[in-house]
Parts: C-alpha cells; sequence; structure tokens
C-alpha cells in the first residue's frame, strides 16, 4: 500500500470506540460500586475468594527478592506511630500528632521523630502510661438493658465493661455507644484504627435495629420516614424502614449509617411514638447468632475480614 492510499480514519474509529468502551466499563463499575446491595455482594465475594464481576486477573508477583536471606536476622521493630495504634492508645494519625507534641517517651527520652522504629525491649510511654504493643481482640457484646457504654462512671452505676472484664487480658474499648436502655450488639477492640473507621459517618456502616413502639404507626408516618426528615440536628437519612412481618404494627425495622446521639428514638418521638423497646440487631456484618443476651464472643477470621472490608 502506497503512502499517498493510506487512510487513518478505520484506525482512528477503532480507537474511539475502545476509549467509549473502556469509560463505559468504568462508569459500570462506579454504579456498582455506589449500590450497597452489590457493594456489599462484590465485599462478601471477595472475602470468600470468588470471583466478583471484575475480570481483572491480579498477576503473580516475584516476591523472592523480598525473602529472608540464610542466616538473616528478623527486623522486629515498629514504627512509633504504628506501634502506639496498635497498644490501642489512638490512629495512626493522632498518634504522629502526639509524638511531633513531645507526648511520648522512649527509655525516659522524649522522642518527637516519627522514622523512629520501636524496639521489644524499648519502654514506651504516653502521658506517663506505659504502651505495650499488645495484640489485637476483637469482642461481640450483646448488650442488655441498665448497662451504660462508658469505661468508668463516677455515679457508680453499671458500665458495659463489667460484661466483657474477663474476655481477655488486653485493654479494649467500646466502638460507638448504645444508651442505657437500649439492646443489642455493641464492638469492643483495642485496634484504634478500625474503631475509628466504624463509627465515622462517611465509612456508612449499616446498624439494623428492632424497634416495639407504644402504639401503631401509621403508615403515612412511615413513608415520611423513609423519604427523609429533618431534626433539630439537621437531616436524618434512613436507608430503609418497614413493618416487621408477621407483626402488629408496633414492630418496626430500621436500618440507618448515621449514629448521632439517640438518633432512633429522636425520629420516632418526632411523630409523637413512645420508643418501648429498641434492640440494635445488625452492625456492619455482625448478627447476633449464638450471641445471648449478656454474652459474648471473640470474632472469627471471616467476621473480621469481612468487617475490615467495610
Amino acid at each position: 500500500m502506497s503512502k499517498g492510499n493510506f487512510r487513518s480514519e478505520k484506525r482512528v474509529g477503532k480507537i474511539k470506540a475502545y476509549k467509549a468502551d473502556e469509560r463505559q466499563k468504568t462508569e459500570d463499575r462506579k454504579k456498582r460500586h455506589l449500590d450497597p446491595e452489590k457493594r456489599s455482594e462484590d465485599r462478601k465475594r471477595a472475602a470468600e475468594n470468588k470471583t466478583g464481576y471484575s475480570t481483572y486477573v491480579k498477576k503473580r508477583t516475584n516476591t523472592t527478592f523480598s525473602k529472608a536471606k540464610e542466616d538473616s536476622i528478623p527486623d522486629d521493630k515498629m514504627r512509633i506511630n504504628k506501634f502506639l495504634a496498635h497498644g490501642g492508645t489512638c490512629s495512626r494519625r493522632e498518634a504522629e500528632k502526639f509524638v511531633t507534641a513531645g507526648a511520648v517517651t522512649i527509655n525516659g527520652k522524649v522522642v518527637t521523630d516519627l522514622s523512629y522504629k520501636v524496639s521489644p525491649s524499648d519502654l514506651v510511654k504516653f502521658n506517663g502510661e506505659i504502651i505495650r504493643g499488645e495484640k489485637k481482640k476483637y469482642i461481640l457484646l450483646n448488650k442488655p438493658k441498665d448497662f451504660i457504654t462508658t469505661t468508668s462512671d463516677d455515679r457508680d452505676r453499671k458500665t458495659v465493661m463489667s460484661l466483657v472484664e474477663n474476655a481477655c487480658t488486653e485493654r479494649i474499648y467500646p466502638v460507638g455507644r448504645l444508651d442505657r436502655n437500649t439492646t443489642g450488639l455493641l464492638l469492643f477492640t483495642n485496634d484504634g484504627e478500625l474503631a475509628k473507621k466504624l463509627v465515622h459517618p462517611k465509612h456508612g456502616v449499616r446498624k439494623i435495629y428492632h424497634v416495639s413502639l407504644d402504639k401503631k404507626m401509621a403508615k403515612h408516618h412511615l413513608a415520611a420516614i423513609a423519604n427523609g426528615i429533618t431534626l433539630d440536628d439537621g437531616p436524618a437519612p434512613v436507608d430503609n424502614i418497614s413493618f416487621i412481618e408477621g407483626e402488629p404494627h408496633t414492630q418496626i425495622g430500621i436500618e440507618l449509617h448515621i449514629g448521632r446521639n439517640r438518633i432512633v428514638r429522636r425520629i420516632f418521638e418526632s411523630f409523637g411514638y413512645e420508643i418501648l423497646t429498641l434492640d440494635r440487631v445488625v452492625f456492619g456484618n455482625l448478627t447476633k447468632k449464638d450471641v445471648k443476651r449478656g454474652s459474648w464472643k471473640n470474632l472469627d477470621k471471616k467476621e473480621l475480614d469481612l468487617l475490615r472490608m467495610l
């Protein structure tokens, strides 16, 4: 083919078609990711090592260069911010602020260098308290009534900490809050990073409650809540709300991801209903299966993997 007869229109057309196809695939992935049900399905498949909607296959990486050489000494040191986070003190990002502010001492000396690596023999103190690189613990409690969600109480009221005091030797604390009269799922951990992620509204961790009301709920009130209402402190969107099948219309199921103070109670009170019992039956991917009221269990690996993917 001579240079004068060469036509590039067909080649350009193929490139445009390829780019359009890639843009469409990208758009389809975005839409799927924005759909809570499909996103949850994809994450579960990934956790179970099943093939999701993506056809991309990750290539095997050559890791021989990173394997320990024979007779070499393993590096068991840990960066200071990671060490503080593993000790259940705070998240890594918060730890960096504390270190640079001079709140951390190692072997009696203030350390402000974020690149410092802590050795197993180092004595680390944060605000005068010894910090140890504790093993991560994840405890799920089915909270009963009349216990407040706090680590201590100056009025000598019963706290949730008394219910998990024998769960482990590590220092754990509750993730989020359930008020005194609310029952159901409450997670405890010393993993500061995961705890912060689970309570932050931008991650959209779902919470499902079983609500018992003092009187039957009107259908138009149910519809109004489903469409979204505004309370004194701002909008109160819910993800789903419905009557519980086979139960009187005093029994409601409500799903939401916002976690403002007494938010579920205030939603129903705004329509003139009083909540008699409020039970959190789902938190993220966790359910009350095999956890009786007042008892607790350690999360298994599958539950923990799914929780980290939220």
